[in-house]
């Protein structure tokens, strides 16, 4: 599999793989630490970079700004992602978690964010979930703005359905660029339920978050009989472990996804790269499929 791609027909050229920064503040990495992390994925290929505003009770990204500031050049070398649309308790003005995707907020998030991560644009800005007050007009409006602006270069959604997808692209003069979305051997909705069709209808790579569901693959008693089918696949194909298993049954599928890795080891950013060069036979990935449902095909 080559190591970069274009996302989507006019979206932008991303790395087959992501590095997820949503645990960044669990990593407790200096600066200079985190830069030399940075260093170490970019060096494998593994150039882009996937954020959220309130990732790390709305820490991560300063602090992944922080250590850019050490080396502003690796700025060129990165593509940035971010993402909007939830509001958290950890800000005091919120008394309750809910969606937001006014216009205004929308655009203040993206200039908080560039804030935060030392940057002038972003190369990608995400709805991160559905919102049931969501004003199409109101989101197309603040893209549209951002876009003109130069601060945002391209833009898409997370967790939307087909017909959300559908809905907000109806409103912009411009094509949504991806769906950020759950895809694993423990969560495979997404696969049947018409949103990777759709984005492969649209030539469009989801970014796939949670391949190896939250640790709940190596920790959960009920995914033994997953577990055992992936080490028999690994040895098959001369996998090292059965993370690399994974990530090449999700990249399997034909929309292409591009898995999102969430670690800060870089030891473990390594060892799920070398599934870029494995693949499994069709029979080999329908017998992960049912490990991990418990059933055949009907």
């Amino acid at each position: 599999m080559k190591q970069r791609s274009q996302v989507s027909v006019q979206g932008p050229e991303f790395s087959s793989m992501i590095c997820g920064y949503w645990r960044l503040m669990e990593w407790n990495m200096t600066p200079q630490a985190l830069l030399t992390f940075i260093q170490q994925h970019l060096e494998l290929g593994i150039t882009t970079v996937d954020h959220a505003d309130i990732y790390g009770g709305y820490q991560c990204e300063h602090a992944f700004g922080e250590a850019i500031k050490l080396k502003p050049e690796l700025r060129d070398q990165l593509q940035v992602v971010s993402k909007c649309g939830i509001a958290t308790t950890a800000k005091a003005e919120n008394a309750l978690g809910h969606y937001i995707t006014d216009s205004q907020y929308i655009i203040a998030s993206a200039e908080k964010s560039l804030t935060n991560l030392h940057i002038d644009a972003l190369d990608l800005l995400l709805i991160h979930r559905p919102d049931p007050l969501m004003d199409a007009d109101e989101v197309a409006e603040a893209f549209t703005q951002l876009h003109q602006s130069g601060k945002v270069r391209h833009f898409g959604v997370s967790n939307f359905t087909p017909a959300q997808f559908n809905l907000l692209q109806s409103r912009l003069p411009f094509p949504l660029a991806t769906n950020q979305v759950e895809i694993s051997p423990l969560h495979q909705p997404a696969i049947l339920d018409g949103t990777l069709d759709l984005c492969q209808q649209l030539r469009i790579k989801p970014m796939a978050w949670s391949c190896l569901g939250g640790g709940r693959l190596f920790n959960d008693a009920g995914f033994q009989p997953l577990r055992d089918e992936l080490h028999a696949v690994a040895e098959e194909i001369g996998a090292d472990n059965i993370e690399q298993v994974v990530y090449a049954w999700v990249m399997r599928l034909p929309s292409s996804p591009l898995p999102i890795i969430g670690s800060g080891k870089i030891e473990r950013i390594r060892s799920a790269h070398r599934a870029l060069s494995l693949s499994l036979t069709r029979q080999q990935w329908f017998r992960i499929r049912k490990a991990a449902l418990g059933y055949d095909v009907p």
